[in-house]
């Protein structure tokens, strides 16, 4: 029998108690995403990220060569959902750091879900 060899991580997180103003600027999240994606040694391939109106929430998207980072707001509960999946060397770990900094959340969970396997050739 083979052992099972994990190739990426996933990461889910809710945020909690955030500033309305930082949760419905899509510039302001893209660019935090961005910089949080690079930081953890991940490739951007392509993002795409839409506001549903002035004060209101986000839903967003980076399509990273070790997978991607997503996104979705609601200013008026002050929460984020935050899904990180990466593969290889990248540090998906250090990307959600950079976004609990970046959001000052006053409480977050986080699950990780180990993915994939090496001897498969996945990730």
């Amino acid at each position: 029998m083979n052992p099972f060899h994990p190739t990426g991580q996933h990461l889910l997180a809710d945020l909690f108690g955030i500033a309305p103003d930082k949760l419905s600027d899509a510039g302001l999240i893209e660019a935090l995403l961005r910089h949080s994606a690079l930081s953890a040694g991940a490739t951007i391939l392509h993002s795409h990220f839409h506001s549903f109106g002035s004060g209101q929430g986000i839903t967003g998207v980076l399509l990273l060569a070790e997978s991607h980072i997503s996104i979705h707001t609601w200013p008026e509960n002050g929460f984020a959902a935050v899904d990180i999946f990466m593969c290889g060397a990248s540090q998906p770990q250090q990307a959600l750091e950079l976004i609990l900094t970046a959001f000052k959340a006053g409480s977050h969970t986080r699950q990780v879900v180990v993915r994939g396997s090496a001897e498969k050739g996945i990730c």
